[in-house]
């Protein structure tokens, strides 16, 4: 049974041109730094990508009066009722960003206003449960209207 080959490196930090020694088998090469430092950012670089466009699915920048919580809306309401109709205006805007970041073929034809769920029902429906859930983003509340509008258009 053959050893198991050991490596080890000398001189390994910095990037500035001079030569590592890197042993494996007992055989000494001579590897520049340039290359070993390029490999090893390149991999930092891709592993770094890699988790980026995982939270990039995840998260994004809200602008605009909808980008708050629900008690923020909550709060709103109560101190201004005719906010009501800009916030549900921010919510369509939103809802119909949703629709145009859909694959073709996903929701086309989904309507934002059925008669069966009118813009007074989603109003209340966004109060509903912004009431129960003031820790949730106002986002995540129109989110959760866009799915309840998803089922009401398979109905």
């Amino acid at each position: 049974m053959s050893p198991v080959p050991v490596w080890s490196a000398q001189e390994t930090s910095g990037c500035d041109g001079r030569h590592a020694t890197v042993a494996a088998h007992g055989v000494d090469r001579k590897v520049r730094r340039p290359i070993l430092c390029f490999i090893l950012t390149a991999f930092a670089l891709m592993t770094s990508s890699t988790a980026d466009l995982r939270a990039e699915g995840r998260t994004a920048k809200i602008v605009g009066l909808g980008a708050s919580t629900c008690k923020q809306f909550n709060g709103d309401v109560v101190s201004n009722p005719m906010v009501r109709r800009e916030y549900l205006a921010w919510a369509q805007g939103f809802m119909s960003g949703i629709i145009l970041s859909r694959p073709p073929g996903v929701d086309e034809g989904l309507d934002l206003n059925p008669a069966t769920f009118d813009l007074i029902t989603q109003l209340r429906f966004l109060e509903d449960l912004c009431a129960r859930n003031e820790a949730l983003d106002f986002s995540e509340a129109v989110e959760a209207l866009y799915k309840r509008l998803r089922r009401e258009g398979k109905t």
